[in-house]
């Protein structure tokens, strides 16, 4: 069974939290979310999330993704965090999938885990200095590395994750289960 890492920061947007780890568990993928600092993490819209562990309670060897969710200052808290630009660093070397929605992508871009293409939530490419190529699509996958636009493209980017993590099948299944398709 895969294993998703969802690390969950103070002012983190809770749609796609939320969403990413609902629709992941939905295709039975076991998701860790872990706190930077305590257990009760704060999102953006003041909705409390407890967390399954803490970050320092990690051992990136037992997933295969990371997921960093968007929001502010949900990312810049991210981004900011040595912990997580370790892990982001980690999971690169040993060519895990690495996946980030919104502003996230900031914290990819600090750890130097970008590849070419990437996406991010409008406007935040221009606080990324990785010279890739910014698509409008509403979710890119480029080597290892999956970005997503934002709280809209939530599902279709949690529904992409079951695919690189499963199948196009289960992923298939799951989006028909939520109306999504078919």
């Amino acid at each position: 069974m895969a294993k998703v890492l969802v690390p969950l920061a103070t002012g983190f947007e809770e749609i796609e939290a939320i969403t990413i780890i609902d629709v992941l568990r939905r295709a039975d993928i076991e998701v860790v979310s872990v706190c930077l600092e305590r257990r009760r993490v704060m999102g953006a819209h003041g909705i409390r999330v407890l967390s399954d562990r803490h970050i320092a309670d990690v051992d990136y060897k037992e997933f295969d993704m990371i997921v960093l969710p968007g929001g502010l200052p949900g990312a810049t808290n991210l981004r900011d965090n040595a912990q997580v630009k370790q892990l982001l660093e980690n999971f690169d070397a040993d060519h895990k999938y690495i996946a980030a929605i919104c502003a996230a992508p900031i914290a990819l871009d600090r750890a130097k885990v970008l590849k070419k293409a990437f996406t991010c939530y409008p406007s935040f490419e221009n606080q990324i200095d990785h010279k890739g190529y910014f698509s409008e699509e509403s979710v890119v996958s480029d080597q290892n590395i999956i970005t997503s636009k934002g709280p809209a493209t939530a599902m279709e980017f949690a529904i992409f994750l079951v695919e690189k993590l499963q199948s196009k099948t289960a992923a298939d299944a799951i989006a028909q289960g939520l109306l999504l398709r078919p």
